[in-house]
């Protein structure tokens, strides 16, 4: 039978930070003194499912060689997952009437042109299937001689299989317009599951946003999609990830981050874009 986690005080201060020095040296996401009942409330789950006694032991644990694949596990516990469809709804509106025709003008030159979309921090799937429908719905038609190609990516692979499966509740698609609830999803008790069409535009893979080998796998991108992940970073973090994301972008390609976040203090090499609704940042 297993055995619960003793009590809340069994993660000492030792414990708390060799584990977040751990998690930080592997992802670049940092718990601060301040979050540590955060990681705790999550980690617990970890302890229950490998039926250790304390966080000394989980320590322990996943430091051991023969462990390896316990961090992947461990960054499904830790990473929030909050999304659903057409969530960025200015910067949807932005990518599809200034961004993509922008990049396609300046791809005209060439016979059989891509634009490669990587949505960086995709969780279950809910962003890159709003570009690829988008795309589907309103540019596609105006250009048919354009292939597009979105890549999905999160350091959880819990959510990546979940974004592959494409089937969603209530909440996901709360947000979602009545045109394209109706035409891309198929209704059955209660859950809507995107269609095959949708579906095939997007590949997923697992990106740790902090191995800059990973990173540099995803070759070159018009346009980069980042929300909501730099919040989890210290500043010297944010500046790796920024300058590797700068790197895979192509000249005159942009990224979008977070409305709370920002590059100000992180990286001097993008033009900030004000575009109507939102902003952007661009590599000149």
């Amino acid at each position: 039978m297993a055995q619960g986690v003793e009590q809340k005080e069994c993660f000492s201060d030792e414990a708390f930070i060799e584990l977040r020095d751990i998690i930080y040296k592997a992802s670049g996401i940092f718990y601060s003194e301040s979050k540590k009942y955060l990681l705790e409330s999550r980690i617990q789950k970890r302890l229950v499912t490998l039926k250790l006694r304390t966080f000394h032991d989980y320590v322990e644990y996943i430091k051991n060689p023969l462990n390896k694949d316990e961090l992947k596990l461990l960054f499904d516990v830790i990473t929030i997952n909050e999304t659903y469809f057409f969530r960025a709804e200015q910067q949807f509106e932005a990518l599809e009437k200034i961004v993509f025709p922008e990049i396609i003008r300046n791809k005209d030159s060439l016979s059989s042109p891509i634009v490669k979309i990587w949505s960086a921090a995709s969780s279950t799937g809910e962003e890159p299937y709003t570009i690829a429908m988008i795309i589907l719905e309103k540019v596609k038609p105006l250009y048919p001689k354009v292939q597009f190609q979105i890549l999905g990516s999160d350091i959880s692979n819990q959510v990546l299989e979940a974004a592959r499966n494409g089937v969603y509740k209530d909440y996901s698609v709360r947000n979602m317009p009545e045109n394209y609830l109706k035409k891309y999803f198929v209704v059955k008790d209660g859950l809507y599951y995107l269609k095959d069409e949708v579906k095939s535009i997007v590949r997923f893979t697992n990106i740790n946003l902090f191995e800059p080998s990973q990173v540099r796998m995803v070759g070159s991108c018009d346009v980069i999609f980042c929300a909501n992940v730099l919040i989890y970073f210290d500043i010297v973090a944010k500046q790796k990830v920024v300058s590797l994301l700068y790197e895979v972008l192509n000249p005159g390609g942009y990224l979008f981050i977070g409305y709370s976040e920002s590059l100000h203090g992180v990286s001097k090499a993008f033009k900030l874009v004000h575009l109507p609704r939102a902003i952007a940042y661009k590599k000149e």
